[in-house]
């Protein structure tokens, strides 16, 4: 078995989403933490175990009112709510393309995700850690969490899309 640990300074946790349908926002969490779990102990991470969390109180869209407003009960309600997590279910790796699903918890709310993207391979650093590199991303629909908050512009439009986009751009280093 080996475990690896998330490299958070080299790993971002980003999501985007339409703000008044003509414009996409990006927003990242930069306080999270992920493990994952191999049954072998060589780079075999086919049937791998992840878990993930991240802080609400991290989110960052660099804007402080919109991070302040998402903070509150009217989308994550970080007080009460202060992580989103994810556990796999399964993790498969063919020919460089990753698919990871697993369940997907935000507001108390758990709801099964699919990722899916690339294998970055696996190196040796400079330092002789052993780094594993992926890039996965997903869709969600933020009604399905609880995040319900809306408004309307003057003109009848739509100010926060449904849709949300995940980006996850992560890198491992195995544990000794």
């Amino acid at each position: 078995m080996s475990t690896w640990k998330i490299d958070p300074s080299h790993s971002e946790i980003q999501f985007k989403i339409k703000h008044l349908m003509i414009s996409t926002v990006t927003g990242e969490f930069t306080d999270f933490d992920s493990t994952l779990e191999c049954a072998s102990e060589g780079e075999d991470f086919n049937g791998g175990k992840v878990n993930f969390t991240a802080k609400i109180d991290s989110i960052n869209t660099k804007n402080e009112q919109r991070d302040g407003h998402l903070k509150s009960a009217d989308f994550f309600d970080a007080e009460k709510y202060p992580e989103i997590s994810f556990t796999s279910s399964s993790l498969d790796l063919s020919g460089g393309e990753v698919v990871l699903k697993g369940d997907l918890t935000i507001k108390g709310t758990t709801k099964p995700i699919t990722l899916t993207g690339d294998f970055g391979g696996v190196v040796v650093d400079g330092y002789g850690q052993t780094k594993a590199g992926f890039e996965v991303a997903g869709k969600l629909n933020r009604q399905d969490y609880g995040l319900t908050w809306s408004a309307v512009t003057e003109a009848g439009g739509v100010v926060v899309s449904d849709d949300v986009k995940l980006l996850l751009n992560v890198q491992f280093v195995k544990q000794a």
